[in-house]
C-alpha cells in the first residue's frame, strides 16, 4: 500500500487533509503527521513514505526546505495558502500543489496523478531545479511582506534594528534576543512568528531557537564532539547547529 506523511503547523488543516485523503484514496496509509518542517524531515527519513504533503509555510524548515533536503527521494505535493497570483510559479516549476482551502476536485486530480506514477513505476521528480525556478518566481510575490526593521527593548530604551544589520535572533521560553554588531535588545516575538516575515534565503534557522543572518556567518566548523558551530562576523559568540539543520553546511 502507498504511504504518506502530512506536514502542516495547523492541526485542523492536517485533520481536514487526512479526512479528504481517506475519502479520495482509501488505500493510502498516512504514517505520520508533523507540525513543523524539522519533524517532517525526520519523519520522512524514518518512515520513507511514497508521498509527502508539505505546507509551504511552517516553523523551522519550510516545505520548500524539506522538499530540497529530500533530494527527490519522495514524491512531494505542496499545500499552500498563497493567492492565485503565485500559482503560475508552481505551474512553471511543474510542482504538484493543493491550494487552501483544498477543493475535492483538485485533490482528486492530485490523487490520480500520484496513482498513475505508482502504476507506471515513475520515479519522484528531481526537485532541485524545480525549487530554484519556483522560489525565483515566488519571491516576487512575497517580497513586499518582509520585515524591514525590528523594535526591541534595550535596557530602559527602545532600539530600532534595520533587519539587514541583525546578526542573529536567539529565543528562550520568554524572550528573543535581537543581536547586531553594535547592540542587542529583547522582543517577545517567538522564532515561529519571526520566520513568517523574514526572507528564508537570508535568515537561516540553525537550531530550534536560533535564526542567523547568512551574510553574517564568518565560517562553520566542527567542534571536538563532531557537532557544527558557526562563527559570526562582528560577534565573539559561536552558535550551535543542530543535526536537523546540518545539511545547510555540507562539506563543513
Amino acid at each position: 500500500m502507498p504511504t504518506a506523511v502530512i506536514a502542516d503547523d495547523e492541526y485542523l488543516q492536517r485533520q481536514e487533509l487526512r479526512r479528504m485523503l481517506n475519502k479520495a484514496w482509501p488505500e493510502l496509509v498516512i504514517v505520520d503527521e508533523c507540525e513543523d518542517g524539522s519533524d517532517a524531515l525526520e519523519s520522512i527519513a524514518r518512515h520513507q513514505p511514497d508521498i509527502a504533503f508539505l505546507d509551504i509555510r511552517m516553523p523551522g524548515l519550510s516545505g520548500l526546505d524539506v522538499a530540497r533536503a529530500t533530494e527527490g527521494k519522495v514524491n512531494v505535493v505542496f499545500v499552500t495558502a498563497y493567492d492565485i497570483h503565485a500559482i503560475d510559479a508552481f505551474d512553471l516549476a511543474a510542482c504538484d500543489y493543493l491550494l487552501k482551502p483544498i477543493q475535492t476536485e483538485r485533490l482528486n486530480q492530485t490523487v490520480q496523478r500520484m496513482q498513475s506514477k505508482f502504476s507506471t513505476g515513475e520515479k519522484a521528480n528531481d526537485l532541485i531545479q524545480m525549487m530554484e525556478t519556483f522560489e525565483k518566481r515566488l519571491s516576487e510575490q512575497t517580497r513586499k511582506e518582509r520585515i524591514r526593521w525590528v523594535s526591541a527593548s534595550s535596557g530602559k530604551s527602545i532600539q530600532i534594528f534595520p533587519v539587514e544589520e541583525i546578526l542573529f535572533f536567539e529565543s528562550d521560553t520568554r524572550y528573543t534576543r535581537v543581536v547586531s554588531a553594535t547592540d542587542e535588545g529583547l522582543i517577545r516575538t517567538p522564532i515561529k512568528e519571526l520566520q513568517k516575515g523574514l526572507d528564508p534565503e537570508h535568515f537561516w534557522q540553525i537550531n530550534r531557537g536560533v535564526l542567523v543572518n547568512m551574510h553574517a556567518i564568518a565560517r562553520a566548523h566542527r567542534d571536538e564532539l563532531g557537532g557544527i558551530r558557526v562563527d559570526i562576523k562582528g560577534s565573539t559568540e559561536q552558535l550551535k547547529v543542530s543535526q536537523t539543520y546540518a545539511w545547510r553546511f555540507k562539506g563543513s
